[in-house]
């Protein structure tokens, strides 16, 4: 903003650019500025400035509301002065309907009807527009009704009509489809009776037929084909004996040649890899090696060539190889000649030879061929391969002609064996033809068959269909026909429903149902279609969900429901106004299953990262405890800015993108009571009041009590209410599926065995189920019978709570949970007295926890507010029972509104204007008819009442002496109003008990003990009150002196006080933390502390204690759940000597019994805190008690206590004068400024600090003598039993004033009384919780 401020006023942000930037401008401004001359760096940048100053346009949107736009207003002043400002009003009229005519053209509606709802979505508009002004001057809260509720509510009508048409005309057909077929089937009966008939004689002679061609055919088969196919399975059986006979034989030759084949192989291998140039190298020898000559002497040997004859070197004749050998290799054929040898035929005289002289020779190895060549290492590989197989080829040559023996036998069988076969083939041929006939005689029998069981089936399954779903005829031609009126109404219904959830949700429950009254009417105006009577669950609900909501915790009442449904249809994220915590549970529960996420604003960062991982994964969130103002970056959520990426649907959020799951839901709640949310929030929220209204939490109450007092009772219940829902979830989901198999089937539904089997089975399970329910619903009315004896603890309970809750419209601090009432009515319950009689003990509960409550809550509370505590929880009872008119209490908080009865006034100076004004208003209550008249008429006896010092305790002059007690509070009001409150602590002690108003002394340990490490403690301070002397007193007790921390906050004391509570959570400590109103901005920071304390972890001897004044910033969820405390002087003479009392030291034996003159000073310490009382209690008569209203305190008292002590047990003589000095000049003295009031207090001094006091045993103190000191050197116990005995209330003359001193006093207490109740009315409570009202 002050960017834009400083654009308007200069038209520039000062250093905006950087030197290179700002150096590139005036580059490109240099040519236009020089047509003007200008050229310095100065000129150029003044031209560039103007020229945008004179192009740039700023259009800047503001919110009105709130402060931030007073503010910014206030320190942007060109905001206003270098701007036109265009104020947006509310749409008008036509423009409402011109947007809505535009919206309304895309649906399927007749033009009459269009012309209607233009009409009425424009008065829904300026109908709420209106209720919300009535709705903070009546209830002190904010709605803003704004452009985009319009258009939600135009969207949120086209959404839902569309869909609500969509699914009515899909439940519809289907009823219609499950009619039609169960019609069908029923005429379907009657033809297939028929048809059966026909069919059974038919079916009769082809079953004869058949019999006799099955007698043919076994007649042939045992007489012909058995036995010739016996002698052909035993010829079979010879042949295959004979086949494998040859084929073992077989097997042994193949085995014994696979042993040699490898070696054979080996061979002819050694010679494929010969190459001609091996040969000719062998060819090209004169004088080979040894070694080929050997292996090619052996080659010739096995080839049967003979040797040439040669000599050798003695002349002898030697056989010579070698020419014949080259003979051989110059042969073409020589290698193939070696391959195609013929091995079986080896003839035994060439085997014998080589294995005589060439095997046994040593150089005859493939090795000792290679070193000569590689031609001689193959052909000597050959021989020796050929040795081998011929020794195989003599083990196998027996085996062989064996084998041909058992060949040629074989041969012989097959032949015979071939001529039986066929001989069996003609024969099975001609049977086969018998069965072909036999075939198609059964086939023809098996279709009849068919025909007869279909038949047969289909009457059955229209038995079962008609007898299943029979009964389902007439509720579902009667549910297709409300479907029917339903579609027509859906016009009219759905936009009512849109309206609800557009504008609604913010309202209490009574104003929501007035408003949807008012809109249901306007239809009816316009002919618009619609139901008589409106309800949101009945249009949009759905029963088996609801249900599902109930058991999840969601409170079982109208109000409750209809918010469960918004939430459920809405299309802005929800955002649920929850002090008690209820929508907050029910989310909780409902969600569990689907993994829920819960965050919080105070995490910081690590709530981001949270949020990320659940919108991708499509994962629930639950954003709780957030204040007025949500974090700028969840914004893109609120907005569902959801765009395409990659084909994928994403979302920004912060600084990343994200995948965006539709899966995902997202649900925020607020612990604020009334909070104010700025139509920029509201509008990307669907705000919703979800506070807990009477009926809910009366609801949850009988539950509480029930499961106390009969555990049985309520375990059965809550079973009961599960299998109850569990039953009608199946039941719907069974009829779902029948009407789904009934619109699915195609063609005859008879005809779908599967069809009418899952119809069958689901209606049998359905029957099962709804006896079942029947007898459960029958349980549950029993068990709701003797439940119902517990019914009004639930409702007085509720009604109790709902008192305590209207408290935080006087006071932000008088903030209570539900849990905390709830724990504390259980207390009561344990604690109250036993009883057989359920009457009896209701009664016993009733009667504890009221006053425990009233204690609890009364130590919280200031003292001007512990009466009208007492009055409020008093008359709210009264109402809730029907005692008190709410008229009367409406008249009773203003005086009336409007004029009243026309009587004249009668001329007598004690009947003023006002209560002339406020008699004849009060005339025109029932009650009250002609009082006005009877005044003017019998004025005397009239003013004997007024005269009176206690008129509230006179009788009222006929014929009103039989006005009950809180009527007249009412005459009191208009005649004596200075006595309402007197007339109030009467009202309270007949209808209650006299100890509601007589609140219980401050207890510190009380409170301590209602703490742990994990519920602080608070002291809400009050103008001179100073909790932290008895704090560390009470330390000292406790044996914590040595471990307490205190820090007083203020800027920069939040880190170490945080460190501190961080230490005390580990070691145990106590930490204090004092003036908490003094750090508003820390506040955030100390809720997340608090909601942070683990039990488990932290030191059991750790407590948290906190002093503040009231704010309205203080965290809601401390304050309701922490002890708070007040520690202010109580009202009134007897209650604040009887804390006086108890007060340290005064309240410890051996200080008020160890004085060495106990006559003496226990008469002036009575006198003493006389004074104390009488100086405090003066503030409430404003300048006629003090000119100046000073903070006495209980230090003040405390000091002149223990000085008393001391200059009595020091001086033999009663040291007065110094006494008085100690006290009236510098204890309580030193406060006072005012040199009037100054007199004053040693005046009253004096009446207390003298001797008369100290040796009378009955020394008046007041003029009257009402107060006394009670006796000589008394007891604490008579002391505090003649206190106990004063007036609540003191008169006057016990400050030394005349009896009219408080009438003005009075007057202004009745005032703010009055006031303060007029607020809690208002608030709205829990949309028709109030008390009286209710």
């Amino acid at each position: 903003v002050e960017d834009i401020n400083n654009i308007l006023n200069a038209g520039e942000v000062p250093n905006m650019f950087p030197n290179d930037e700002r150096m590139a401008v005036l580059e490109m401004v240099r040519p236009a500025a020089a047509h003007l001359g200008l050229e310095s760096q100065l000129e150029l940048w003044s031209f560039f400035t103007q020229r945008c100053k004179e192009m740039l346009h700023v259009c800047f949107c503001m919110s009105p509301i709130g402060d931030a736009f007073r503010e910014r207003l206030r320190q942007f002043p060109s905001l206003v002065n270098c701007c036109t400002i265009d104020w947006f009003k509310a749409w008008p009229k036509d423009a409402l309907e011109a947007v809505a005519s535009k919206f309304l053209k895309e649906i399927d509606l007749d033009d009459d009807v269009r012309q209607g709802l233009k009409f009425i979505c424009q008065k829904f508009h300026s109908s709420v527009r209106e209720a919300s002004v009535k709705f903070l001057s009546e209830q002190g809260r904010h709605n803003y009704v704004t452009p985009t509720s319009y258009l939600e509510l135009l969207t949120a009508f086209n959404t839902l009509l569309i869909a609500k048409r969509a699914q009515t005309t899909r439940m519809k057909s289907r009823y219609e489809v499950g009619l039609r077929k169960i019609a069908s089937a029923s005429e379907q009966v009657a033809g297939m009776q028929n048809e059966l008939e026909a069919l059974k004689p038919q079916l009769i002679k082809t079953v004869g037929e058949v019999e006799v061609l099955m007698e043919q055919i076994a007649k042939e088969k045992t007489e012909v084909v058995e036995p010739k196919k016996a002698i052909a399975q035993q010829e079979e059986a010879v042949a295959a004996e004979g086949a494998a006979k040859a084929k073992a034989v077989k097997v042994e030759c193949e085995g014994m040649l696979a042993n040699a084949m490898p070696i054979l192989t080996e061979a002819v291998s050694a010679l494929d890899t010969l190459k001609p140039a091996d040969i000719n190298y062998v060819k090209g020898l004169k004088n080979p090696p040894g070694a080929i000559k050997l292996v090619m002497e052996a080659v010739c040997v096995m080839l049967d060539v003979k040797p040439a004859k040669a000599k050798d070197d003695t002349g002898k004749s030697i056989d010579d190889y070698w020419k014949p050998s080259m003979g051989l290799l110059t042969d073409k054929n020589f290698l193939d000649n070696l391959k195609g040898y013929d091995k079986d035929n080896i003839p035994p005289k060439v085997i014998a030879k080589i294995r005589e002289k060439y095997l046994t020779n040593e150089d005859f190895t493939p090795e000792k061929a290679a070193n000569a060549s590689a031609a001689a290492e193959g052909m000597c590989k050959w021989v020796c391969a050929m040795d081998k197989y011929e020794k195989v080829a003599k083990l196998i040559a027996p085996k062989q002609a064996a084998l041909k023996e058992a060949d040629g036998e074989f041969k012989v069988l097959m032949v015979g064996l071939a001529a039986t076969q066929a001989e069996l083939k003609a024969l099975v041929d001609k049977l086969d033809a018998m069965e072909s006939d036999l075939a198609e005689n059964t086939a023809k029998k098996n279709q009849l068959e068919a025909d007869v069981d279909m038949c047969t089936v289909k009457l059955e399954r229209a038995e079962k269909l008609i007898a299943g779903l029979g009964g389902e005829r007439d509720r579902w031609t009667e549910e297709a026909r409300l479907l029917g009126i339903r579609y027509t109404n859906l016009t009219g219904d759905v936009l009512v429903c849109a309206g609800v959830i557009s504008y609604l949700g913010a309202f209490t429950m009574n104003i929501r149902t007035e408003i949807a009254e008012e809109w249901v009417e306007l239809c009816a105006q316009q002919d618009i279609p619609r139901s008589q009577t409106f309800s949101l669950s009945q249009v949009l609900g759905d029963p088996v969900v609801i249900r599902e909501w109930l058991i999840a915790g969601l409170p079982n009442d109208s109000f409750s429901i209809d918010n469960g449904i918004i939430v459920d249809n809405a299309r802005r994220w929800p955002l649920m106004i929850d002090p008690q915590g209820q929508a907050n549970k029910w989310v909780r529960q409902m969600e569990r299953a689907n993994n829920l996420q819960v965050i919080k604003l105070s995490e910081g960062g690590e709530y981001i990262r949270t949020l990320e991982n659940a919108i991708q994964f499509g994962l629930p969130v639950l954003l709780e405890n957030v204040g007025e103002e949500l974090d700028p970056s969840l914004e893109p959520l609120l907005l569902k800015q959801v765009f395409k990426s990659g084909g994928m649907n994403c979302i920004r959020l912060g600084d990343s993108t994200i995948e965006y799951s539709s899966d995902f839901r997202f649900y925020i709640t607020t612990k604020l009571r009334n909070p104010h949310y700025l139509p920029e929030t509201a509008v990307k929220v669907t705000l919703l009041n979800f506070m807990i209204t009477l009926d809910g939490l009366s609801d949850q109450l009988l539950g509480v009590v029930v499961a106390k007092e009969r555990p049985d009772l309520e375990e059965a219940k809550n079973n009961l209410v599960v299998q109850s829902a569990q039953n009608k979830k199946k039941l719907k989901e069974i009829e779902d599926k029948i009407l789904e198999v009934l619109s699915s089937s195609e063609g005859n539904i008879l005809e779908d065995e599967s069809a009418i089997t899952i119809i069958s089975d689901a209606k049998i399970v359905s029957n099962d189920i709804a006896k079942a329910q029947e007898e459960a619903d029958a349980t549950e009315k029993e068990i709701d019978l003797a439940r119902m004896g517990y019914k009004p603890s639930g409702e007085y309970t509720a009604v109790l709570f709902f008192t305590i809750s209207d408290l935080a419209e006087i006071e932000p601090m008088y903030q209570y949970s539900l849990t905390w009432f709830v724990n504390l009515f259980v207390a009561s319950i344990a604690a109250a007295e036993a009883s057989e009689n359920v009457s009896t003990r209701l009664e016993h509960i009733k009667d504890h926890f009221t006053y425990s409550l009233y204690c609890n809550i009364c130590r919280s509370l200031f003292e001007k507010d512990k009466l009208l505590f007492a009055f409020l929880l008093c008359s709210r009872i009264m109402g809730a029972q029907g005692r008190i008119d709410a008229t009367e209490w409406l008249f009773l908080l203003t005086g009336g509104l409007g004029s009243g009865v026309d009587v004249a006034k009668p001329d007598r100076e004690w009947v003023t204007s006002k209560c002339w004004n406020e008699l004849t208003r009060l005339s025109k209550l029932d009650a009250f008819k002609g009082i006005a008249e009877h005044v003017a008429s019998k004025h005397q006896m009239w003013k004997v009442v007024y005269d009176h010092d206690s008129p509230h305790t006179q009788t009222f002059p006929d014929p009103w002496t039989s006005l009950d007690e809180f009527q007249k509070l009412l005459v009191m009001r208009c005649i004596r109003p200075d006595k309402v409150v007197p007339a109030v602590y009467e009202f309270v002690s007949c209808n209650m008990d006299v100890r509601y108003v007589t609140p219980p002394p401050f207890n510190l340990s009380a409170c301590y003990d209602d703490s742990a490490a994990t519920i602080p403690l608070i002291f809400v301070l009050s103008a001179g009150s100073d909790p932290m002397a008895g704090l560390l007193q009470f330390a000292e007790e406790k044996d914590m002196s040595m471990r307490i921390n205190y820090i007083s906050l203020g800027q920069g004391q939040g880190p170490k006080a945080a460190a501190m509570i961080k230490e005390g959570l580990s070691a145990g400590n106590w930490v204090v933390l004092q003036n908490c109103h003094l750090a508003p901005s820390w506040m955030q920071a100390l809720d997340r502390i608090c909601e942070e304390f683990n039990a488990e972890t932290a030191n059991p001897d750790f407590r948290l204690w906190m002093t503040a004044y009231p704010s309205p910033i203080f965290p809601v969820t401390i304050l309701q759940n922490s002890v708070k405390m007040t520690n202010e002087p109580p009202k009134g003479i007897r209650a604040n000597m009887t804390r006086s009392l108890q007060m340290e030291p005064i309240g410890n034996a051996s200080f008020f019994d160890g004085c060495s003159k106990p006559k003496h000073f226990k008469a002036m310490l009575f006198g003493l805190c006389f004074f104390h009382a009488n100086v405090q209690e003066r503030r409430k008569f404003g300048p006629l008690g003090w000119n100046i209203p000073y903070g006495f305190d209980d230090g003040d008292l405390r000091i002149s206590v223990q000085q008393l002590r001391m200059f009595i047990d020091e001086n033999d003589e009663l040291p007065l004068a110094a006494l008085r000095y100690a006290t009236g000049e510098c204890n309580y003295g030193g406060r006072v400024t005012d040199d009037k009031d100054r007199i004053l207090l040693n005046a009253l001094l004096e009446k207390c600090y003298c001797s008369e006091i100290a040796e009378s045993s009955h020394y008046r103190l007041t003029e009257s003598g009402l107060y006394h000191t009670p006796c000589e050197a008394p007891t604490m116990e008579q002391l505090t039993g003649y206190i106990r005995g004063l007036p609540i209330l003191p008169m006057p003359e016990a400050f030394g004033m005349h009896a009219n001193a408080d009438i003005t006093k009075d007057q202004a207490d009745t005032g703010i009384m009055c006031n303060s109740l007029l607020l809690m009315t208002q608030s709205g409570g829990g949309g028709g919780g109030g008390g009286a009202e209710a």
